[in-house]
């Protein structure tokens, strides 16, 4: 027997996606509590620059006059994730993710808007070129959340270097935003932070409610009708990352402090099977004074080498599929880290990356950590790196060469819509002419993990069996992804997020 200090009717872990599961229960009249480890809500969510969600066929598109099909975009999901995920679980989220955007937007405190992004498959069939499948949140200011806008995660930014946040929650902030509005507006709602969830509570089988610590203190909150957690991964726990296999470190992560896998322990102590668990959001990562590898992406120029002096990867490639690359050359020993960017002065000595995430700092601090390097010729420059200059000259040459006729012979830089996303269509090979040359290093980053505890198409958290666990819920990182070991679009993570949680919340409702 269990003495409970609180009891309700959903607990959920976690205020990223989570927050969907909690504003649906609550709207649909259950009692909620909400429980996020961290001093400030909004998670990995928090973090996200566009807060897009990837919901084919959804409301907003369908009022721009978006002429898609859930078949054709079940089509190109399939054609990419394969078989490593259950079919109907992918049927589900390509199917059901325009009903949780109805759903929100009978709700005033919801509004979205189109963001075209395309596909990250290009070549695959049906695949979106003109990125017409993703949609974000409207920008929220500060002011209509009123104090609670002080308690969102993020920007990134300023998670890193402090200083009061934008008057203007946008993005994944602006997502967050919207969900605590929402559930500001129902009574039966109780939102406790820097409260981390430890441990479940089973009774024959099921699970019934949770131990969680506050400041050290545990407490038990009775759940009726069930327990979702969608705390993130554990992206932030080397220890866990290197029993998975996971490559990379925690001090390269996109994640918050937080996400450090307790909430799926629990969930793997109370019999969950897991899958996908070596498995995480990858992205090349520049590196920052502070030591730590950032998502970047928007390239305008430069080009990667490795320890040969020589380009290894599409420098262009959706991120996820970058990073998947330069991972494969860093376990064959063909690549190490850090690895380089090389490019010229067309832009001056600042790297040509439009979205660093993590705001770039003073030029110096970069020199003098011996992060961005500068030499007047490229035999220099490869001596400064450590390459050899023979084949770095040679490497640029070539380079040049593909520039000059627009086609990259070697790594097909280009051939794919998203290679030219950020190059007015053009393909994105700006040739390196114009000294001083420069270079800047990088490593691997990541978005979080993406393994976890195994649901089924309710977000039911199964067990070895397959047979779903009464009371147990999952979703976010702490699901096992439902796009398995690939990432196919823009707004795929938060997207299943949300869905997966309010999926969630309506199964409770029904039990």
């Amino acid at each position: 027997m269990t003495d409970w200090n609180e009891e309700v009717d959903v607990l959920v872990a976690g205020s990223g996606g989570g927050l969907a599961g909690a504003y649906t229960a609550a709207r649909e009249g259950l009692s909620v509590a909400v429980v996020e480890a961290t001093e400030k809500f909004g998670g990995t969510t928090s973090f996200s620059g566009g807060g897009g969600v990837w919901f084919p066929g959804n409301p907003v598109l369908r009022r721009a006059g978006v002429d898609d099909s859930f078949e054709d975009a079940l089509t190109y999901f399939r054609a990419v994730v394969g078989d490593r995920t259950p079919a109907d679980l992918q049927e589900t989220y390509v199917r059901k993710g325009a009903e949780v955007i109805e759903y929100l937007e009978r709700d005033a405190a919801f509004s979205f808007q189109m963001f075209p992004w395309p596909d990250y498959f290009g070549k695959a069939p049906k695949a979106r070129l003109d990125g017409k499948r993703h949609i974000i949140p409207t920008p929220l200011p500060a002011a209509e959340l009123g104090a609670m806008s002080e308690q969102v995660r993020g920007p990134l930014g300023n998670d890193r270097y402090g200083g009061p946040a934008p008057e203007l929650l946008i993005g994944g902030r602006a997502l967050v935003g919207r969900f605590l509005l929402g559930l500001s507006k129902y009574p039966n709602v109780s939102l406790h932070l820097n409260t981390a969830l430890v441990e479940l509570v089973m009774e024959d089988g099921a699970v019934v409610g949770a131990i969680v610590e506050h400041y050290g203190e545990r407490r038990a909150i009775r759940a009726r009708k069930g327990v979702l957690l969608a705390a993130g991964g554990f992206e932030g726990n080397d220890e866990l990352r290197q029993r998975y296999g996971v490559p990379g470190v925690a001090r390269d992560t996109m994640g918050p402090w937080g996400n450090q896998g307790k909430a799926l322990e629990a969930g793997l102590s109370a019999g969950a099977d897991t899958d996908l668990m070596d498995q995480a959001w990858w992205s090349p990562g520049l590196v920052h004074p502070d030591g730590r590898a950032a998502f970047a992406l928007w390239f305008t120029g430069g080009i990667f080498v490795n320890q040969a002096g020589e380009r290894f990867v599409n420098e262009s490639a959706p991120y996820d599929r970058l990073g998947r690359d330069i991972i494969e050359h860093l376990n064959d020993g063909s690549a190490t880290l850090p690895f380089w960017m090389i490019y010229d002065d067309t832009e001056g000595p600042v790297p040509p990356i439009k979205a660093s995430n993590v705001p770039m700092v003073d030029t110096q601090q970069y020199v003098d950590a011996g992060l961005w390097r500068t030499a007047d010729t490229l035999e220099e420059l490869a001596e400064l790196i450590g390459v050899p200059a023979e084949a770095l000259v040679a490497t640029v040459a070539r380079f040049n060469k593909f520039a000059a006729a627009g086609v990259d012979d070697d790594f097909c830089r280009g051939d794919e819509a998203y290679d030219r996303a950020f190059s007015n269509g053009e393909p994105p090979l700006a040739p390196i002419v114009r000294g001083p040359f420069h270079a800047a290093a990088f490593g691997i980053s990541d978005l979080g993990t993406k393994g976890g505890l195994r649901t089924d198409t309710a977000a039911r958290v199964l067990n070895s069996a397959g047979e779903p666990i009464p009371g147990l819920y999952a979703a976010g990182n702490t699901m096992a992804a439902v796009s398995g070991t690939v990432y196919p679009g823009g707004g795929n993570p938060i997207g299943a997020s949300v869905l997966f949680s309010h999926l969630a919340a309506l199964d409770m409702t029904a039990r």
